[in-house]
């Protein structure tokens, strides 16, 4: 008995809740996920945290992936290999969920050789993927949840613009706090693409943007 009550008990870490159902995708090595279940000590009922990476694949990328898929595991999460943020809404187990926050921590297209971040060519990509994500996750929101996108705001990423794109997507901007590595402990943000991708990047000028649907689409 004394073992449910502690289950059932709500725990937070910064913004984000036990009692609320949580949608991770583009997870690097799993750690931000395994991060807010370790807070939570029991995530089998709210948190599902995905890859866009085949499982294989990811083993390959980012084989710093092992204690936190064990973290996910005991605490119950669910965890799922190539959910792609184009067509996530779709997808054959999420297509039936609801969530209170769908979170994408640092998206980012890709690297590719001859092309650098302020390169027009590259930001388009990047914006392409955001703005699919937004079109996905508005699709999977319960009344009055929260898509949470964290991104760097300095040049040239301040150049993506994803509060336009939030705005095109139906979303309207909330909330924007900084965010801190620190307030999440054993988080390592990873690198996109398949230069170096299992290093971390300077994390300077970054924000928690909060975007929920605007009013009129529960009408």
């Amino acid at each position: 008995m004394k073992k449910n009550r502690r289950k059932n008990k709500e725990r937070w870490i910064q913004h984000y809740s036990s009692s609320q159902k949580i949608l991770l995708v583009g997870e690097g090595d799993f750690s931000f996920s395994a991060c807010l279940a370790r807070a939570f000590g029991y995530a089998a009922n709210n948190i599902v945290a995905t890859s866009v990476h085949s499982e294989d694949t990811l083993w390959h990328k980012h084989w710093s992936c092992a204690p936190h898929l064990e973290d996910l595991e005991k605490a119950g999460c669910l965890v799922l290999h190539e959910v792609d943020v184009y067509d996530m809404n779709q997808h054959p187990t999420l297509m039936s969920m609801k969530f209170d926050i769908v979170i994408f921590n640092f998206p980012h297209a890709g690297h590719y050789h001859g092309l650098c971040e302020k390169d027009s060519g590259l930001i388009k990509k990047h914006r392409k993927l955001v703005r699919a994500f937004l079109n996905s996750s508005r699709e999977m929101l319960t009344e009055g949840g929260e898509v949470h996108v964290t991104h760097r705001e300095d040049y040239p990423y301040c150049e993506w613009k994803i509060v336009e794109l939030a705005e095109k997507a139906g979303l309207i901007l909330k909330e924007k706090v900084e965010f801190s590595k620190k307030d999440y402990p054993g988080y390592h943000n990873k690198r996109g693409g398949d230069i170096q991708c299992n290093k971390t990047f300077p994390l300077k000028c970054s924000f928690t943007f909060k975007f929920s649907l605007k009013e009129a689409s529960f009408c």
